[in-house]
Order: C-alpha cells, then structure tokens, then sequence
C-alpha cells in the first residue's frame, strides 16, 4: 500500500472587494491578511510528517497573497497553478451578466451549469492536479474547492458545503486516488 500524503486546500481569505465589483483580481483587507496568518499557523503546528513542503496557488491575487506567509514560513517559492483557479464562466457572459450566472449556478448542480464549458472536466482536471501533489498546501476558491469535495463526496449540487475564508480541507492521495479528511470551517460568506 502507497503511503498517504496529505492535501490541505486553503480558500483565500477575505479580499477587499466581492466578486461582481469593479476589480476583477483583488487583493485581501486587512481581515483577510489577519486569516492568511491564521492559516499559516495552523499548517505549521502540524506534525512534521503532515506539514506541508510545497505552496500552490490559484493566479488569483487573493490566494496569491494568502499563500505567501505560508509560503515565507516554509522558505519555498509559491507555485502558480491555474488548474486550481476560479471556476471559469462562459464567454458570452459579460462582466455584468457573470454575477446574476453565479448565482443560478451556485443554487443548482454541476449537471445544470453544462454549457458551452464542460464543467465536469473542469472538476477532473483541479483533482487531477491535487492527486499528482503530497504534502502541499493549495490556496484555492470557494467553488474550486466545492468542486473537488462534491466528486468525493458523489454530491451533484455545485456546493456541496460552503467554506469560510482561509478555512482548511483536508485530503489525502495515494499519488492515484483522493480522499476527503475533512471539510475545512463553514461559514456564511455571503457567496449566496
């Protein structure tokens, strides 16, 4: 049998705008800072076997920016990662129309959302990139990680649990599967 390494998928913490306002890619608030060292030293009180020894973040400037003082604490780079990016939106929408498409989508499951984007792919290729990783912690999104949790848990609905900023889900792999550990923290974001 493989020996098991952990995944820890971090959603960023809170930025200084929602989505939807003026600024596509924005960085934390203060708050948000004050969780990306929260996380951080959660991850570095874990035992030495289970702390992570690689960061990966989504191109986001708000995961980009939570993964940093993990990433500082550990003395390694941060590893940018799309496959671990925002859920992507159809083309057509404009930048108006993509909120309103958010919501509808979030109220629904993944088999609902197929469009001209095939959803399901999106969800095989971020658990794809989790699966290949040991030891690592993965600063993603609210739907990202809604993605990856729904497959393992067989949930249909597009959010299967609704992750607090900077809260940790914990996975395990093989190097060929994955497992869920743990949810990370639930908390009403105001995502829905």
């Amino acid at each position: 049998m493989a020996h098991l390494k952990r995944v820890y998928v971090i959603r960023h913490g809170k930025p200084s705008a929602t989505w939807g306002g003026d600024d596509d890619d924005p960085g934390l608030d203060e708050t948000g800072h004050a969780q990306a060292r929260a996380a951080r030293d959660w991850l570095m009180a874990l035992p030495a076997h289970e702390r992570p020894s690689k960061v990966v973040s989504s191109p986001l400037r708000r995961c980009r920016e939570t993964a940093e003082p993990t990433a500082k604490a550990l003395g390694v780079t941060v590893e940018v990662d799309a496959r671990v990016g925002e859920i992507p939106t159809p083309a057509a929408l404009s930048a108006e129309e993509r909120g309103p498409w958010l919501r509808k989508s979030f109220a629904g499951t993944w088999a609902e959302i197929q469009g001209d984007l095939d959803y399901d792919a999106w969800r095989r290729e971020i658990a794809a990139s989790l699966v290949a990783r040991g030891n690592t912690a993965v600063f993603s999104h609210y739907v990202a990680t809604n993605a990856v949790v729904s497959q393992l848990l067989g949930d249909p609905r597009v959010l299967a649990f609704r992750p607090d900023h900077a809260s940790v889900t914990v996975l395990e792999t093989d190097g060929e599967s994955l497992s869920l550990v743990e949810m990370g923290r639930e908390a009403n974001t105001g995502v829905l």
